[in-house]
């Protein structure tokens, strides 16, 4: 199973279009889209592919109670943690499980994330934590905007970064289930 992830489009379309097109070229089964700006995530509809999509933190939408901010998903048949912000946040809802919290409970594998703008695949006590970067024209921390490829297959889990301008990969990471 393919998914392809984005976040932070912070409403550069013509980027976040871009990468859904990559994406589709990828034979992506879903685009996950991980908040900053919720809204932007609607242009991704026009792809035939499913839309996952989870407000950022300084959303209204975080606020809703009829949005979730954070989802566990199975892909593959891999447990995996869709959250805008990788740790607790000041704009949580009273009640919101910290994503610590759901990865101990549900026995997450893998957590996609945002909000740092910094792209990264990493293993950390376990779990493959996989940031796709950003999607804006230029951004203060110097990342060029990038997405992610990921691939669940057979007790293992590999992640492809990937520059949206150069279309090359930056990092990929194969991650073992079997551990």
């Amino acid at each position: 199973m393919r998914m392809g992830v984005v976040s932070d489009s912070h409403k550069n379309l013509d980027n976040l279009k871009s990468a859904a097109r990559k994406l589709i070229e990828e034979k992506v089964q879903a685009i996950i889209h991980l908040g900053d700006d919720y809204d932007d995530a609607k242009v991704l509809e026009e792809f035939p592919v499913e839309v996952v999509k989870i407000p950022g933190v300084f959303s209204t939408y975080y606020q809703d109670p009829q949005t979730p901010n954070r989802l566990v998903r199975e892909f593959g048949g891999v447990k995996t943690l869709i959250t805008h912000a990788p740790t607790p946040h000041k704009n949580d809802p009273p009640g919101e499980l910290s994503p610590q919290e759901l990865i101990d409970c549900e026995r997450i594998k893998v957590i996609l994330y945002g909000h740092t703008h910094v792209p990264e695949i990493k293993e950390k006590n376990g779990v493959l934590w996989v940031n796709p970067g950003h999607l804006q024209k230029e951004d203060k921390k110097g990342f060029p905007p990038s997405f992610v490829v990921v691939d669940f297959d057979k007790g293992k889990v590999t992640g492809r970064l990937v520059d949206l301008r150069q279309g090359k990969d930056l990092v990929k990471y194969q991650f073992s289930l079997t551990s």
